[in-house]
């Protein structure tokens, strides 16, 4: 089965969070809410994605917390007001999985592991990773869909995306992608 035909087909979206959400703090971390800011169009995309896709997921490596520069409880308040807010605007995200460990944790689960799918298939038994689609805008986000045999969509501003990753789609915003496969 091509790439469009998987996509047009595909049931249940993965989305990682910065970058492809909110604006992505260069050398740093989105360590509370205040810090937070959705990305132009986001709200509006994920509203239409919302009633395209029948689960909609968040997956995420959030080592900030792990580096001690933010707590969990602050990390749950910030996703906790993330899905408020696409709420608020027509959209939904059914849950939240992420992974605070570093980059040096020994058995981790961030991306591009695939521990992160699993959970979000633990909790929601009917995903089926090759029905899925995988939004993000590093290469560890396109890797962890190859390692789950999803449609990979490459979010990325600056034009070229990584070298050495699989990407069946590349848009430069998720209003791009939304446009694109919602219409």
């Amino acid at each position: 089965m091509n790439s469009l035909t998987k996509l047009q087909s595909a049931s249940f979206l993965f989305l990682d969070r910065d970058g492809v959400i909110n604006r992505r703090i260069p050398d740093g971390y989105v360590t509370c809410w205040e810090e937070f800011a959705f990305l132009p169009g986001v709200l509006e995309a994920i509203a239409h994605l919302s009633n395209r896709f029948s689960k909609v997921v968040v997956v995420t490596n959030q080592q900030g917390v792990g580096k001690g520069l933010m707590s969990l409880q602050e990390l749950d308040h910030i996703h906790d007001s993330m899905v408020q807010e696409i709420g608020k605007s027509g959209g939904r995200v059914d849950a939240v999985f992420y992974c605070t460990d570093t980059t040096d944790t020994e058995n981790n689960c961030r991306k591009p592991g695939v521990a992160l799918g699993l959970s979000a298939k633990s909790r929601f038994p009917e995903i089926e990773f090759d029905m899925s689609v995988m939004v993000g805008d590093s290469a560890s986000d396109m890797e962890f869909g190859r390692n789950l045999e999803m449609v990979n969509v490459f979010i990325g501003l600056d034009g070229e995306p990584p070298d050495c990753i699989h990407i069946d789609y590349q848009f430069e915003s998720l209003k791009a992608f939304a446009e694109f496969c919602c219409d």
